[in-house]
């Protein structure tokens, strides 16, 4: 499979005042010089807990947050080679944003609460200038049926505030999806919802990237979910990616310290069960540091990458 997105030592850095009284100020390195690549069809699982940089990468990506350095480079299906983003014209940027979307954390707030749930759906449609005004609407039903919304008619003229949280997290999928993008980013999307509602939203989202043949970069704080929905996971700690490898490889036999935290912190519904309690233990990646002082990350099997820059006294902060 060749790459959608390639991702090559991406940094971006805040600058904040250090306050009211100081005119020194600082900087945040909020994603810190991170590479992935994202395969067609495949879904990249970004983990890490809150603050970590894992919606910095995401606003990067799509340009919502212009970033400091760093390469990303993306499949346009139009020239059918890669390019970079910093190179697009004003025509090239619309093609890209087309080909990739969003899907935000909370549904409510992304979603213009005074307009119909039709209307929500056909904005990129009406941006992009796509089909005539009935093909649109005729678009609209048609998304709103992939996504579970039946009868559609029941929904075209309500507003986000009329139906349910599982409702409004399928119109933004159905409002991203009927780009026909090859590629969404999805922040979260569950975790706003009920417990009872996240693993239909999860199936939905699984099966239409089969139909559609989408590929997504799956941003979570939750590993059992990445573990449901991803191919590949990679662990972000601190602005940087700590550790990539396939999912099951991943979770099976973790080097980074970090991620063994994280696998150990998974709850499991069975007490009787006794996980591998992993210890915060550096001996490992020390040695493994010391063979290769001159990579930022090392292939310790096929595909399973560990980062070799230290984090002893940001884990023991943490």
């Amino acid at each position: 499979m060749s790459n959608l997105i390639e991702v090559r030592n991406l940094v971006k850095y805040f600058e904040v005042s250090g306050g009211i009284f100081s005119r020194n100020k600082r900087i945040i390195k909020a994603v810190d010089g991170i590479d992935f690549n994202i395969k067609a069809g495949e879904t990249l699982g970004l983990v890490g807990q809150s603050g970590c940089g894992k919606t910095t990468t995401a606003r990067s990506l799509c340009l919502l947050d212009p970033k400091t350095s760093g390469i990303v480079n993306f499949y346009n299906p139009e020239s059918k080679k890669m390019e970079s983003i910093d190179d697009l014209n004003e025509d090239e940027i619309r093609i890209f944003r087309r080909n990739m979307q969003m899907i935000f954390q909370d549904p409510y707030e992304s979603l213009n609460p005074r307009w119909t749930i039709k209307d929500i759906i056909k904005e990129p449609l009406d941006i992009h200038n796509i089909g005539a005004l009935e093909e649109r609407e005729e678009a609209v039903v048609e998304i709103l049926r992939t996504v579970g919304l039946t009868p559609p008619e029941n929904y075209l003229v309500r507003y986000p505030h009329e139906i349910s949280g599982g409702q409004r997290q399928r119109v933004s999928i159905a409002r991203t999806l009927i780009m026909k993008p090859k590629f969404v980013i999805c922040d979260e999307p569950t975790s706003m919802l009920d417990v009872s509602i996240r693993i239909s939203i999860m199936d939905l989202m699984l099966n239409l990237a089969k139909e559609l043949d989408v590929s997504y970069l799956y941003i979570t704080h939750d590993l059992a979910v990445a573990r449901y929905m991803c191919n590949k996971i990679a662990v972000m700690f601190n602005g940087k990616i700590v550790e990539i490898a396939e999912t099951e490889e991943l979770l099976e036999n973790p080097i980074h310290p970090y991620t063994k935290r994280l696998i150990s912190s998974i709850p499991i519904p069975d007490p009787s069960y006794k996980r591998e309690q992993y210890d915060v233990n550096f001996d490992e990646l020390d040695q493994i540091i010391a063979n290769n002082p001159d990579k930022k990350m090392v292939e310790i099997t096929p595909e399973h990458f560990v980062a070799t820059h230290d984090t002893k006294e940001f884990l023991f902060e943490s």
